[in-house]
């Protein structure tokens, strides 16, 4: 696995930890601004450790060298 992959794929382990978190806290009550920006950015950041878990595995088959056809 190249570098830049487990770096990609460690980076979307911190926002996908931090959205979790933040939607986890909506568990407990909280003031309604508070509510509103824990919903937004928690989706949004789970959101993008997905994406960049997807980019990181493509690019990971992508440096992956193909065995050659006989």
């Amino acid at each position: 696995m190249p570098l830049q992959s487990l770096v990609m794929f460690a980076v979307a382990a911190v926002f996908g930890l931090a959205g979790a978190g933040m939607l986890f806290a909506l568990t407990r009550p909280q003031p309604p601004a508070r509510v509103y920006v824990y919903r937004m950015v928690g989706i949004m950041a789970v959101s993008l450790a997905i994406v960049l878990a997807f980019s990181a595995h493509a690019m990971w088959q992508w440096s992956v060298p193909s065995s050659p056809v006989s």
